[in-house]
Formats: structure tokens, sequence, C-alpha cells
């Protein structure tokens, strides 16, 4: 069985590195981007099975990159990943299929990956 991949879009280098250790350990392939234009870019060459999205990033922000996801790819699970937990008010969100708060604890944003893409 192939391997599901998984785009992980954060500004900070630290949260990157983390998530992309911690979901390559479970069996996936990683591929990051740093930005939304970036994030764009690698999900127009090839898009992933699963999308973790910061949304407060220099340039296009998060909402922005969900929005144009979705337009291509309606059935894209796509997990908005934020510091701040106002956003989920945010129409925007609404259009994520999760949204988990950034924490140390990496058991929800694992648990709800493992969800969405089985």
């Amino acid at each position: 069985m192939l391997q599901k991949r998984i785009l992980i879009v954060d500004d900070e280098p630290a949260i990157q590195l983390l998530y992309n250790e911690e979901f390559t350990d479970e069996g996936y392939t990683v591929e990051t981007a740093f930005n939304g234009e970036a994030a764009l870019a690698a999900f127009s060459a090839s898009p992933p099975d699963l999308v973790i999205l910061d949304i407060n990033m220099p340039g296009i922000n998060g909402i922005e990159v969900l929005r144009r996801m979705k337009e291509q790819c309606p059935d894209l699970p796509i997990v908005l990943n934020s510091a701040y937990q106002q956003f989920k008010q945010d129409l925007g969100a609404w259009a994520s299929d999760a949204y988990v708060v950034k924490s140390y604890d990496m058991d929800e944003l694992k648990d709800t990956v493992r969800k969405l893409l089985t």
C-alpha cells in the first residue's frame, strides 16, 4: 500500500521539523512549505492526501490557501493548525475538515490526521 502524503504548511521551522519527524515516524510521507505561495505551488505540482495548514503566515494566509485548495480539490482533507483559538470563529475556517490548536501534545493532531485519512 502506498504511503499517504501530508503537506505541512507552517512558517516556523521548529514546528515544521517537529511535525515532519512525528508524521514520518507515523508512516506518512511528508512535504513541507514555509508559506502560502510555496504551499500552493507544491499542491499544484502534486496534490497531497492531506494538508496541515497554519493560518497566521506572511504573504497569503492559511484561510486564503484553504479556500484556493478547496476550490480545486473539494474533497482534500485540510486541518487548520493555529496557536490562536479565535480563528475558529472565522467563517473561512469553516471550510476546513478540522481545526486543531497547536500544542506540545501531538495526540489530538495525530488522531485527527489518522481519522481523516482512513
